[in-house]
């Protein structure tokens, strides 16, 4: 590979290396383009191991020039996120974490435990590193605020009942499903419950105590002895939370412990004084990057998408951060107000560093430890698969497809990758048979492998713009596919992939259920593996992958066949406005027994939208 100097900008910007199929492999940022671009063209025998191994895998190098430093920093953040490099340090969270969620768009909001991916219109609070501790949590303060905790299709069926659930005897909910509380005294539980997880929990004392002392002093000893319980709930509350700084604080803390492979990140967020939750994450550094450049890495994934518990106006951390100005002007424009990184070097936080730094290093040894056993067991796999399907490099990445169907109905294909040994969730992807065949596999498996492979090579062949946010899902070719089946599977995938010129660049094989038998074009007995190897294991196991994502498919295109209703073909009104309609009046029946002006005057509800139901609920 080779970049004229003279072609480079001398300005800021963003550089991006690509490898031979046009995929970026690495993003990166600096104040001068071409010096920082040039220095990657030097003796590679003087490079560090991971700078020397992305040079080799880059094929070319393209750069955006922007306006000034900051700029920069945003281009490089938002392509890093866009196309997640290989060579690019990679954030992934050791477990997913729970969060307390308040579903504050809801009509009649209510608290929960959430995991995975936000949502808008809800406000998180945590995350916590034991479901039961949320969970716990959540338990009293609901005694406090009777927010109420159930599901929609709960709340619903008690609504269409006329008729509350335990919760409201017990004095954990206010009954909003019977109408037992007006919106106003709701909307002040809800609020409540945000000020107090948001750390405001002063104020939430002072009031519950004064109205207890309201209630004692008018002799209204029962209503005191209920105020006082729901004190006591949330004292109990605040006990569990640490006290770390003032009760006029609010900051973050970041302590890393690493070696020269991974790190660990532990990130501990304070509000009004108390620790209100905690986040840890393991770091690949596939980049040759220094303790203050990770951080600065870090902090950029960290608050690249505002944290549940916002961006505060201070992050301590456990070293120096590089380039500290630019990532705070970048976080003050984000916050809106000033933010300042600093590393903790004495004074009351720097016990808490400690602590958070300790935890670091207590969970990088658990995860060296269990590294270690998958990362051995991995290699010899992938050596194995090597050796024993004569490939012409190990599979870093393996593709496994699977059909279902149910009587020829609702035929649907999966495709799930495993990249260097280890599933990649974000790489899967569903195919929905589009042939109109009828109980046919072969049929099905020519369709979905060469529907995939059609968009590899139209992919691979278009010209790739970094600064596109065209998302290039398939340009990244297999080094094996596996099909769920025998012969004939492995027949109809050989044929596609002759079909399409790739039998010299993709290598196929099919895994048998019945003896577990693995068959390779060119060979009519099955190869053998020693039962029990990391590699027959590793077959398996994506064969088993594939089967559950393609069945997990099926059941929910199913599922929603059965489920369908009137409602499903009019014109304007989507899953959300339908849930919306049909929570208002409580089920399809109900609704359909409404008059035209009882749907017209839903303000949220638009008169056309609401003139089609009324049409189709009555033809």
């Amino acid at each position: 590979m080779d970049a004229a100097p003279t072609l480079i900008p001398e300005g800021p910007g963003s550089y991006q290396f690509k490898d031979a199929v046009g995929r970026i492999i690495y993003v990166g940022k600096a104040k001068n383009l071409r010096s920082r671009v040039t220095s990657y063209f030097v003796d590679r025998s003087t490079q560090h191991p991971r700078t020397a191994a992305m040079v080799t895998a880059a094929h070319s190098v393209e750069w955006i020039e922007v306006r000034n430093e900051l700029e920069a920093l945003m281009l490089e953040y938002n392509l890093i996120k866009e196309h997640r490099p290989r060579f690019n340090v990679r954030l992934r969270d050791d477990k997913s974490y729970p969060f307390l969620a308040v579903t504050t768009s809801d009509e009649w909001p209510r608290a929960t435990v959430m995991r995975g991916r936000k949502r808008s219109g809800t406000r998180y609070f945590g995350p916590y590193a034991h479901a039961w501790a949320i969970r716990d949590t959540l338990d009293q303060l609901v005694r406090t605020f009777p927010v109420r905790t159930c599901s929609e299709s709960k709340f619903n069926q008690h609504q269409r009942l006329g008729r509350p659930c335990l919760l409201f005897h017990i004095e954990k909910c206010s009954g909003p499903c019977v109408g037992s509380v007006d919106r106003d005294s709701y909307s002040h539980h809800v609020q409540g419950m945000l000020r107090f997880l948001e750390g405001d929990s002063a104020e939430v004392e002072t009031q519950l105590k004064a109205e207890m002392q309201e209630a004692s002093s008018l002799q209204d000893y029962e209503r005191a002895a209920r105020v006082r319980d729901r004190l006591g709930a949330v004292q109990r509350v605040l006990e569990r939370q640490q006290m770390v700084g003032e009760s006029n604080e609010s900051f973050d803390v970041i302590g890393v412990a690493d070696d020269d492979l991974e790190a660990s990140v532990q990130h501990f967020y304070v509000r009004k004084g108390r620790v209100v939750g905690r986040n840890g994450y393991i770091v690949d550094k596939v980049e040759d990057l220094s303790t203050p450049q990770l951080l600065h890495r870090i902090i950029e994934s960290t608050y690249g998408e505002t944290p549940a518990l916002g961006i505060p106006n201070l992050v301590v951390t456990s070293g120096e951060v590089d380039e500290h100005a630019v990532l705070q002007e970048w976080m003050e424009s984000l916050r809106g107000t000033k933010v300042e990184i600093r590393p903790v070097k004495r004074g009351e936080k720097r016990e808490l560093m400690e602590m958070v730094v300790g935890n670091a290093t207590d969970e990088l040894k658990r995860h060296r430890l269990r590294r270690s056993r998958d990362y051995n067991a991995r290699s010899k796999a992938l050596q194995e698969l090597q050796e024993v399907l004569d490939l012409p490099e190990a599979p870093l990445r393996i593709e496994c497809y699977d059909m279902a169907h149910l009587q020829g109905t609702n035929y649907v294909g999966s495709m799930v990758v495993l990249e260097d040994g280890l599933p990649s969730p974000r790489e899967y992807r569903h195919f929905k048979i589009k042939s109109g065949i009828d109980n046919d596999d072969y049929a099905a498996m020519r369709e979905v492998l060469h529907r995939r492979l059609s968009a590899y090579l139209a992919e691979r062949d278009e010209p790739s713009d970094a600064a596109s946010t065209k998302r290039r899902r398939f340009a990244y070719p297999p080094q094996l596919i596996l099909v769920d089946g025998g012969k004939g599977q492995l027949s109809v995938a050989v044929d596609v992939v002759n079909e399409l010129g790739l039998q010299d660049v993709i290598p196929v094989a099919a895994l048998a259920k019945r003896l577990e038998e693995v068959f390779v074009p060119g060979r009519e007995e099955a190869i053998e593996f020693e039962r029990g190897s990391e590699s027959l294991f590793m077959l398996q196991h994506i064969r088993d992958e594939a089967h559950r994502f393609a069945n997990s498919f099926h059941r929910k295109l199913r599922g929603k066949q059965m489920v369908s209703t009137p409602l499903d073909d009019v014109a304007g009104l989507g899953p959300v406005r339908k849930r919306r309609l049909l929570s208002h009046f409580g089920s399809l029946a109900a609704l359909k027994d409404a008059s035209l002006e009882e749907i017209q005057a839903l303000s949220w509800l638009p008169d056309d939208v609401a003139q089609r139901v009324h049409q189709v609920l009555h033809r």
